[in-house]
């Protein structure tokens, strides 16, 4: 998902004119890609100025830090806090939790393969 680096973005809205979707928006003088209305064209990197739009890959250690601050927030609830064992036994649903979205993700990847490669 494409998104926008606002130390980049002057404010120059030519994304916002540009998207053919519409799923661009101004906020507090920056350019906002809604996750929902992207069609994931690649338009807007094509023509923002600043090369304020940014690739998803760039976000990994900052989503990799969010999920780390939910599974610490967890770990500091009051029902596993002072329990080893419960901790431990919520680690490893976690690290089933996450295996499975790699499954999923591979999948999906594998669909896509196909899909391009049908054409």
């Amino acid at each position: 998902m494409p998104w926008i680096n606002k130390e980049m973005c002057t404010g120059c809205q030519i994304c916002v004119d540009e998207c053919p979707v519409g799923a661009i928006f101004m906020e507090n003088g920056a350019a906002v890609i809604t996750d929902d209305g992207c069609i994931r064209c690649a338009h807007c990197h094509d023509i923002c100025p600043e090369d304020a739009v940014r690739h998803d890959g760039e976000r990994i250690p900052e989503e990799v830090k969010a999920h780390m601050a939910w599974v610490q927030n967890l770990l500091n609830h009051d029902y596993y806090a002072h329990d080893k064992d419960k901790q431990k036994q919520l680690i490893e649903r976690l690290r089933r939790y996450f295996s499975k979205n790699i499954k999923v993700l591979e999948k999906t990847i594998e669909q896509l393969v196909l899909l391009k490669n049908s054409e």
